[in-house]
């Protein structure tokens, strides 16, 4: 396995599991704090879609190596 190749792979995986988590909050209603500001479950619809894409997209291009 090329460094090119364990870079995709390990990416990929790594925004996959994002968009997992992303999604699973949306679902699952979680709500999160990050100091003061309180993050809407909305935002984690696109972000969970974005992640999504780049892990699909990480993986296709290791499928073309």
């Amino acid at each position: 396995m090329t460094p090119l190749s364990r870079y995709l792979t390990i990416s990929a995986t790594v925004f996959a599991v994002v968009a997992v988590a992303h999604i699973a909050r949306a679902i699952a209603q979680w709500p999160i704090q990050i100091g003061p500001i309180a993050v809407p479950v909305e935002l984690s619809w696109p972000a969970g879609i974005a992640t999504a894409a780049l892990s699909i997209w990480g993986f296709l291009h290791l499928r073309d190596r």
